[in-house]
């Protein structure tokens, strides 16, 4: 398999003023795309690989061959965790949930505010680079966790619902190293309809 990098479901410039057009011109185009073609140069010659999806390869590292484990965890994380950020993001998004996620949410954390809380803290103390998530644990549990540089949720046994990209080429533009700033802003954005598909899927 030859993995490719998805177009994003709006113009770069469609999140602005929360995520300036700059920041996802080269976020998109330049980062995730690094991370595609170090993927697809890592699995070059491990044709027993080609029929694998990018979830089975992070979900299985300890079977691929040891020469290559960590070129797909780092950009096999990264394919895979920036193809499932894009959409979590529109143009007019914020709000709340509704439905069965807006419940649980509320079931597991007391209340959307404090979930957000929890999210916030778990994006604005990931030392360095990675990711803030919310997931669905293998016993069927909501569980807020954060990932280290491209770790991808799906190596660690858990089904990402909301995730938020906390490395500084995600925000520096615009925030410098104003992370909690970033955090905030991005709220004004979240595609719940897709978390609420996520959750449903």
């Amino acid at each position: 398999m030859v993995f490719s990098l998805p177009e994003l479901p709006y113009a770069f410039d469609s999140l602005e003023p929360f995520i300036d057009a700059q920041t996802m011109e080269i976020h998109h185009g330049k980062h995730h795309q690094a991370y595609v073609d170090n993927l697809n140069k890592a699995i070059e010659g491990h044709p027993e690989l080609a029929s694998r999806t990018i979830e089975d390869l992070l979900s299985d590292l300890d079977s691929l061959p040891d020469e290559i484990k960590a070129a797909v965890q780092n950009n096999g994380g990264g394919h895979f965790n920036h193809s499932f950020f894009w959409p979590l993001m529109k143009k007019n998004g914020g709000g709340e949930p509704k439905g069965e996620l807006a419940e649980t949410i509320a079931k597991s954390f007391g209340s959307l505010k404090e979930f957000q809380a929890k999210f916030n803290d778990a994006g604005l103390k990931r030392f360095g680079s990675g990711w803030a998530w919310l997931s669905v644990t293998g016993s069927g549990q909501l569980e807020v966790v954060s990932t280290a540089n491209q770790e991808s949720p799906v190596s660690k046994g858990l089904k990402p619902l909301l995730g938020l990209d906390v490395w500084e080429h995600a925000y520096y533009l615009k925030y410098q190293n104003r992370r909690a700033d970033y955090i905030a802003a991005w709220w004004h954005i979240v595609n719940w309809d897709q978390v609420e598909e996520n959750f449903g899927n």
